[in-house]
Parts: structure tokens; sequence; C-alpha cells
């Protein structure tokens, strides 16, 4: 049973309430942790350009000048999209200035993950740079806030949900936490399960659907090892359903129907958390209810102008 969301309601902030003064922003010395770090990047081939404190959270920080060849994408964000990458090499190279800095983190080989930089990283690459500029951060954990790190290209659904799913696989291999103790960093559970419908299909129409996930999933409470799983389980039971849906759309285009919204039509005849919007709904039995009624869907009883009050597509998709 997904558990009931609070609203929030987060006061805006006063002006110039929070944070570091300008003048304070400046490091005079820097913290062991710190200066450990600084030690690291000269080792591992780069400079320290300045540490500095963080002006909203007041936490250390070094600019870095980093090898090129030491820096790759964390391996469980999104693929590189090559019309983003052409664009940003032509524009940095007609610049001839690279002004926006990675955000990295060092791993203990020498290495460095960026979780928001790929597309300016292939870049630099493809323009021949030997070095690139990082905001380096201690705490290599901030490689898995990629979701709310990464500014450079918005996400659609496909792209949010495969990142999030390969962080979880990633993090299972070694942190032995709940699920639920990362929902700061996977953001919403249906897109752990679209996620994995997403790995067996690109094509999924998981915008279909993640409106039925946001009421009906929820973060678990087990380990993360278990939790793969468990989205696993509960993504076939997606799959299965939208495989009745589609059947029922192919039987809609058979009787001459001809609409891009064919699937939201069908969903939206066969979704029964409209008639219980104050009741708490199961996985596991709304979509057995729903794979069901899809099973029975009659093409037959459908009217054109039924189908033309059917609503648009949803906008992630």
């Amino acid at each position: 049973m997904a558990a009931a969301k609070k609203k929030s309601t987060r006061k805006k902030a006063e002006p110039s309430t929070r944070g570091l003064l300008a003048t304070d922003v400046a490091a005079t010395k820097p913290t062991a942790e710190v200066q450990r770090l600084a030690d690291q990047v000269t080792s591992d081939g780069g400079t320290v350009l300045a540490h500095y404190r963080d002006p909203l959270g007041g936490h250390a920080q070094l600019l870095v000048a980093l090898p090129l060849a030491k820096v790759a994408p964390t391996p469980f964000q999104r693929d590189l999209s090559a019309t983003h990458v052409k664009r940003l090499t032509e524009r940095i190279g007609e610049l001839d200035r690279f002004l926006d800095p990675i955000i990295a983190v060092r791993r203990d080989d020498g290495s460095y993950w960026t979780p928001n930089g790929n597309h300016r990283l292939h870049a630099m690459k493809a323009l021949g740079a030997q070095s690139i500029t990082a905001l380096l951060v201690p705490e290599e954990r901030i490689a898995y806030r990629i979701l709310a790190l990464n500014t450079e290209k918005a996400h659609n659904l496909r792209e949010k949900a495969v990142e999030v799913i390969r962080m979880a696989r990633d993090l299972a291999g070694f942190d032995t936490g709940k699920e639920s103790a990362h929902a700061n960093v996977f953001e919403e559970p249906a897109l752990l399960t679209l996620g994995v419908c997403y790995e067996q299909n690109g094509r999924f129409a998981g915008g279909v659907y993640r409106p039925v996930l946001k009421v009906i999933d929820g973060f678990l409470e087990v380990p993360l090892a278990k939790a793969i799983v468990e989205r696993e389980r509960r993504a076939a039971l997606l799959v299965g359903l939208d495989e009745q849906v589609a059947a029922a759309v192919a039987r809609l285009k058979a009787k001459g129907f001809d609409s891009p919204y064919l699937k939201n039509f069908v969903m939206a005849r066969i979704n029964p958390l409209r008639w219980q919007k104050d009741k708490a709904a199961e996985f596991d039995a709304t979509l057995q209810q729903m794979t069901a009624a899809a099973k029975k869907f009659d093409a037959a009883k459908v009217d054109a102008a039924s189908l033309a009050a059917t609503g648009g597509a949803p906008a992630e998709e």
C-alpha cells in the first residue's frame, strides 16, 4: 500500500537571510579532509585552483583543473544525446572558453566521476581539450544526487527512470540500507518500477501508467538488493498490463479508430482509481484488476464522440 503523501507548504525565504556573506565564502585554512583531497588532486595530475565554502550551506569545496582522461560520467546516468553534444561542442568551440565547470567527486582509484557534466565532458573531448575545470565535492555520495544536480539538459520520463534504476542497482552493491532511506535520491517510487520497464523496452509508454503508479507505488521498507527484485516483479505486472492495453488498442484500430491517444483512452476506461479516490489502493490488486478489465475491453461499445473527448498524452512523454 502506498503511504499517504503529506502536503508541505514551503515558506519563501526572506531576502538575504540564508547562507554566507560574500566576504565569508573564501576559506582561510582548509580542513584536514579538504587538504587531504587537495593533495590527492595534485598526485592525480590535477591542480587545485581554490578552496572555498559553498555560499548557501557553508560546505567546503575545491575548484580544480583535472586531466580530462581521468574524468568519466557516473555509470548509472542517462545516455548521451548526440545532438546536444554536437551543439555544445560547436558553442564552446566558437567561444573558445569553457565557462561552466562540471561537478566532480574523487574515486578511491584516483579517477573522477561527474554526475552532471557528461555532455560538457564529451564536448571538451571532441574539441581535443586536455583538462577540464570542476567543482570538486569531498562527499562521494553527492554523485547519487544526479537528478537534483543535472540542469544541463532537462530529463524526460524515460531518462529519469533509467537513471534511477541504474543508481539503485549500483547502490545495492555496497549499501545495505532500505530503499526508503534513499527517497531523496530516487525522488519517486514509480521511477524505480518504470526504470525496469524502460530497461526492457526503451519505447515503453511510461507516461500512460505513471499517474496510477503515483497512487499505488511507494518506497519499500526492505534492503535495496531485495527491493530491486520486488521492482522487477512489479515491472513484470506492469508489462503484462501494457500487453493487454496494447491488445485493446489494436481492437480499436481494427474498428477504424486512429488517434495517438488510444492508450490513454483505454487506461481511462479501465482505471478503477477514478471511483475510489478516498481509499487506499494496493499495487498488485490494482494492476490485476486493470489487466482483467483490459482483456475484456470491448471496442464495439466505443463511439467516436467518447474517443474525441480523451485528453492528450502526459507532458513528460
